[in-house]
């Protein structure tokens, strides 16, 4: 008998309103895999896959120029800062012909981890760490005692804008803005090895920078002309949330995981929409009953253009489409299950078994994807990397 307990259920298209769901395709990253993409059509019908040399540093997605942008850990591994280290850190971000497979954009930070955004401009604003010396790795507060990195090590967000070739043009260090606010001390469960672990660093269209910061549950937007921290919900609100983004309309959406949750005993996911000036939630997704939709860790939510939300219940592999009543139109648990490789240092040991978890899910319409055929058969794209960066 099957021992894994997502495959026991259902995998694949759950079901599907045709009537009322979003024409296009999903694209998802499985975490474990050793670099693959996919994208789904809504009959759950894998039309395209590529294959990319190095496992995913998170999540994929289709840019506004046709190409796909992958964040993923450089073949050599990198740095080994801390056991949870291995399972999020990035490194490698790129962008590819998506028929073609060639790179035609790459940059390189070995500290890279969870977000990064390939702009118009051919700039990439994206997440990475720095290590705290001993005098301001006393001033972090809370978290659990004595879980610091190996050598007592406290690992600090920095986050960096880097232009098209790849210069520093703007970066913002959390040990200057975050101390000395309690809305900004780790949560007591929380390791003290990764301090806020900024999870989505998001640029608004006013020019400044949403952030959603994990460990102290906490979302925030960032003045950056000034570096200031100019707006902020707490974990009055929010709680271990992730995937923060500015709506057409100028409010905020949020996938709010869940996890020690404020006053609440029982722990479920939700998605919730808020207006930022009076930081009112006007719009939310949760299950029915509340606890069948959790994830403790990851997912992510996406708007639509026919007012529809797209949601990764990511620990689960789980996307799913709702409509504004919250009537869920789509659903789609990923069918491709992978074990961490072995070359990883010490995660194959804690995590030993198949996983099809998800970072994030997207989903674009035919429109955004003018390179897939009509009607197209799956096909296989392997990724081609240039001989300089092998």
């Amino acid at each position: 008998m099957e021992q894994n307990s997502l495959k026991r259920r259902n995998v694949g298209l759950t079901g599907v309103d045709v009537s009322q769901v979003q024409d296009g395709y999903t694209l998802f990253t499985p975490m474990a895999s050793d670099g693959r993409v996919y994208l789904v059509d809504n009959q759950g019908v894998t039309v395209q896959e590529w294959h990319f040399p190095g496992r995913p540093g998170r999540h994929a997605r289709i840019l506004g120029n046709g190409h796909l942008a992958y964040n993923s850990v450089p073949c050599d591994g990198g740095p080994d800062l801390y056991l949870m280290w291995q399972k999020y850190r990035g490194g490698v971000m790129q962008q590819v012909d998506p028929v073609s497979g060639k790179v035609v954009r790459e940059h390189r930070d070995a500290y890279q981890h969870h977000d990064a955004h390939h702009l118009d401009d051919g700039s990439i604003l994206y997440t990475t760490l720095e290590a705290l010396t001993p005098e301001q790795a006393s001033k972090v507060k809370g978290g659990v005692a004595g879980s610091e990195a190996p050598g007592g090590i406290v690992y600090a967000d920095v986050i960096k804008h880097v232009d098209a070739n790849n210069e520093l043009i703007w970066e913002w260090h959390v040990i200057d803005h975050l101390l000395g606010d309690a809305d900004f001390e780790l949560q007591p469960h929380y390791a003290r090895e990764h301090w806020p672990l900024i999870n989505a660093v998001y640029p608004l269209k006013n020019g400044n920078l949403l952030c959603s910061l994990r460990s102290v549950s906490a979302v925030i937007i960032i003045d950056k002309a000034t570096g200031d921290i100019v707006w902020k919900l707490n974990r009055n609100v929010v709680a271990q949330q992730h995937n923060a983004t500015e709506l057409d309309n100028g409010n905020i959406l949020i996938f709010d995981n869940g996890a020690f949750r404020t006053g609440e005993s029982v722990q479920f996911s939700r998605v919730i929409e808020v207006d930022p000036t009076t930081k009112e939630i006007v719009w939310q997704y949760k299950d029915r009953q509340p606890e069948f939709f959790f994830t403790p860790f990851m997912g992510s939510a996406q708007r639509l253009p026919n007012g529809n939300t797209l949601i990764d219940e990511a620990a689960f592999g789980r996307i799913f489409e709702v409509t504004k009543d919250g009537q869920v139109v789509f659903e789609y648990v990923n069918p491709y299950f992978f074990k961490y490789s072995t070359s990883i240092p010490r995660i194959r040991d804690v995590f030993p078994n198949e996983s099809n978890a998800l970072f994030r899910a997207y989903k674009y319409t035919p429109e955004q994807l003018p390179w897939l055929a009509k009607g197209q058969e799956h096909r296989i794209v392997k990724v081609v990397v240039p001989e300089s960066s092998s």
